[in-house]
């Protein structure tokens, strides 16, 4: 059963980190831009390494901290960041500006400024997952595949009605995965 809880914090923990991966990628579509091959590897393993990084500083929190109380905080700064994303994302309401999708250009140091951006957003919530308890290895592998994953499903939504409603709906979505992730790790599973 630990294994099991394991690997569904390290899935909810990359499921949130690549909601901005899908609206991005569902962008790219709109406009017509399909990264390559080699530029969705890049776009997954420098966003991977980044999050690996900052995992393992949050163990290393947690090792100093100790471990209970270091999971109870990183589960609480969890919630509070998922918190953040949803009361954003309802101050947002009332006012309904455009987000324009940075493009990625054609060269390569393109496309690793766009993975750079996209794994700042994952680091923070790596060290807290990482105090809390979310192991590296297997949230950075689940964040690899998941972002492999995200970057097809983006290009095949951005046509679909569910594309434009999880385009509405992906800062409240990736809030309540971190909320669930972080009172999961609070209580200890």
């Amino acid at each position: 059963m630990e294994w099991f809880s394991m690997l569904a914090a390290a899935v909810l923990f990359a499921a949130a980190c690549n909601f901005d991966t899908v609206i991005l990628a569902m962008g790219w579509a709109v406009r017509g831009v399909r990264p390559s091959p080699s530029h969705t590897l890049v776009i997954a393993g420098l966003t991977t390494l980044i999050t690996w990084l900052s995992l393992v500083l949050g163990k290393g929190a947690a090792a100093t901290l100790g471990r209970s109380f270091a999971g109870a905080l990183g589960g609480l700064v969890l919630a509070g960041i998922g918190l953040w994303f949803v009361l954003d994302w309802l101050r947002s309401l009332g006012n309904p500006g455009q987000e324009d999708t940075p493009a990625a250009g054609k060269s390569l140091l393109g496309w690793v400024a766009l993975a750079a951006a996209l794994a700042v957003n994952n680091a923070g919530v790596g060290v807290a997952a990482g105090a809390s308890g979310v192991g590296p290895a297997l949230a950075s592998l689940a964040n690899f595949v998941l972002t492999l994953a995200a970057l097809p499903l983006g290009r095949v939504l951005a046509d679909k009605v569910a594309g434009r409603l999880l385009g509405r709906f992906a800062l409240p979505l990736s809030g309540l995965l971190l909320i669930a992730l972080g009172v999961w790790q609070v209580l200890g599973g």
